[in-house]
């Protein structure tokens, strides 16, 4: 059996993780999502200036995960928190970290101000059509037909309103840079959205603007499905409503080369 040596290692944990097992489901990609923000944080050499934002929901303990600075935002409030720090310390990187249940319901408000003032902060966007945190839910995401625990008959549009389309929603604002989709149910996809998120955090670095990273997400314990039939529901369901693709890069991103 060959030795491994740092030659030949391949996959190691990235600088800008902490060495703490997850609390995350099986299955479940906000992992995923956590280890390409740090992957980009480390080859940006970003670690030691970045500061954090998390709000209530599955990712209320980011900061368990990150070695970074981190702070916890009230439920929806996390794009105003990173608003008042990044305003106070401009020269630090400040990133948001929020899921559907937190930014497109309660916290609607929140970013879609933020990205109309154009602040020079990076939103890492989690889209898993539910509620996670609290049993699975109907979100403002949630796709027509689909259950959940709230919408056992599955979502009634003409009861409950069609779903929100946050990329493209906030890519007709004027003050949005870079706004853009991505997922995280393949190899291929999480190779594109981990580029995603590196050409946000660039945005933020070189001052363009309010950049939003939109990552359609599984979520196995709340869809009722295993890891692998989630990534497949994820890529039949999901796509078809939330496609891919790049809502809103500003002609200074494009400019810079990115």
């Amino acid at each position: 059996m060959a030795t491994m040596t740092p030659e030949t290692l391949v996959y190691k944990r990235p600088l800008a993780f902490t060495d703490t097992p997850t609390h995350y489901c099986p299955g479940c990609t906000h992992g995923t999502a956590h280890r390409l923000v740090a992957e980009v944080l480390d080859e940006m050499n970003l670690v030691g200036r970045t500061i954090g934002v998390a709000p209530v929901g599955c990712a209320v303990f980011a900061y368990n995960y990150f070695q970074t600075d981190f702070v916890e935002a009230p439920h929806g409030r996390a794009p105003a928190m990173a608003t008042g720090i990044k305003r106070c310390l401009p020269d630090r990187i400040v990133f948001t970290y929020q899921g559907d249940g937190d930014l497109a319901s309660i916290g609607t408000g929140e970013i879609i101000h933020a990205a109309a003032r154009g602040e020079n902060i990076t939103v890492i966007f989690i889209n898993n059509a539910n509620f996670g945190m609290t049993g699975g839910q109907m979100a403002p995401t949630t796709l027509p037909g689909q259950k959940t625990t709230s919408s056992p008959n599955g979502r009634d549009v003409e009861l409950q309103g069609y779903p929100i389309r946050v990329a493209e929603m906030l890519a007709t604002l004027d003050g949005a840079g870079y706004i853009v989709r991505r997922s995280l149910h393949n190899p291929t996809n999480i190779r594109k959205a981990k580029k995603a998120i590196r050409t946000a955090f660039e945005t933020q670095v070189r001052g363009l603007g309010f950049s939003l990273v939109e990552l359609l997400s599984t979520c196995p314990s709340n869809w009722n499905l295993t890891p692998v039939e989630s990534l497949t529901w994820l890529e039949e369901h999901m796509l078809p409503y939330y496609p891919l693709g790049d809502f809103k890069v500003a002609p200074s991103i494009t400019a810079a080369k990115i």
